[in-house]
């Protein structure tokens, strides 16, 4: 537990506890403990004035907290809004889909912007194009047919790998409810999607240097 003297809108201070600070600059990303200057309390929001103990950076971030349910003190809740770094893909999945990458650092961007419904909804379209582009560069001939379908079809229907059908599956489960009026999987968030995401694009691309090795090294 953490303590701190805040200036109250009528001029006046008073000491409050939170329990932890930032633990990442918002600028640079590295893990940091931050500078803390001064902090400010109005109602239930406390905000506190941090600055990044790296020389290379030392920007000035605002960290916000909100008194948390026993009434007595504060919970982090989230920083300024820094600067966006992209997620890096594989040389692999680059040359997969173009568009998926593309789409999933907009909605990433997205998140990042605490815009977390239009996030998950550009999660969801970047799950999209990385299936049906997987499918299209095993069955060209198909192509056609694969743009058409509905993504689950063409999961259950087109997919032989079992890893990346079950976990392309599970991520269109709840990218799906990124779109819906009601979810269907309310112990599960948009981590849990980006997370499924992310080990079927593992999946993907272990499938993909598999076959190009095998074919290399005959």
């Amino acid at each position: 537990m953490l303590s701190i003297k805040a200036l109250q809108f009528d001029g006046s201070s008073k000491l409050v506890n939170y329990y932890t600070a930032p633990h990442e600059c918002p600028f640079c990303h590295n893990s940091v403990t931050p500078k803390t200057f001064q902090a400010f309390l109005k109602g239930n929001a406390l905000e506190i004035v941090y600055g990044c103990p790296n020389s290379n950076c030392g920007r000035i971030f605002l960290a916000q907290f909100n008194r948390g349910t026993s009434g007595a003190s504060f919970a982090y809740q989230s920083s300024s809004i820094g600067t966006f770094v992209e997620v890096e893909f594989s040389d692999t999945l680059k040359n997969l889909s173009s568009n998926f990458i593309e789409i999933f650092n907009q909605a990433s961007k997205a998140e990042s912007l605490n815009l977390h419904h239009i996030a998950g909804i550009g999660f969801r379209k970047a799950l999209e194009f990385l299936i049906k582009d997987y499918l299209i560069a095993k069955n060209p001939e198909k192509e056609i047919n694969i743009k058409k379908k509905f993504l689950g079809k063409c999961i259950k229907d087109d997919i032989e790998n079992i890893n990346v059908r079950e976990m392309g599956e599970r991520a269109t489960w709840l990218g799906n409810d990124e779109t819906h009026y009601v979810r269907k999987w309310e112990d599960k968030d948009i981590k849990d999607l980006k997370l499924l995401i992310k080990v079927t694009t593992h999946w993907i691309e272990m499938e993909l240097l598999t076959e190009q090795y095998k074919k290399d090294m005959i």
